[in-house]
């Protein structure tokens, strides 16, 4: 009872380490290479101005492409196309490339390699 009111505790703090009563030594294999590449990933994500994490955590979305869908849902599609067709045409074919790839193109290949 006394270890799980304190696991509580530390989850409502959102401390990092919950101290258990049982030894750490021991860690997996897998922590260490899993907490390896996250450390790189963060200090690659630094130098690039956080925008490896922005674009994970916005499903391939650039900046750009996220304004232009603001643009789009206030504005309408022909008034954005009439301002700036440029614009406007680099938004459509970098939705189309990521799309064809995240929904055509990697299935495939992982319907191809699991298949016979």
């Amino acid at each position: 009872m006394v270890i799980c009111l304190e696991i509580i505790w530390c989850y409502l703090l959102n401390m990092e380490s919950i101290k258990s009563s049982e030894p750490t030594s021991k860690v997996s294999l897998f922590s260490k290479v899993s907490t390896y590449f996250v450390r790189k990933f963060k200090e690659l994500d630094k130098k690039t101005n956080n925008s490896l994490s922005f674009f994970f955590r916005n499903w391939g979305k650039s900046k750009f492409m996220i304004a232009m869908s603001k643009k789009i849902q206030v504005h309408g599609i022909e008034k954005v196309y009439f301002k700036s067709k440029k614009a406007f045409f680099y938004f459509f074919m970098f939705y189309l490339i990521r799309d064809t790839i995240l929904y055509i193109i990697i299935p495939i290949y992982f319907a191809k390699s699991t298949g016979q």
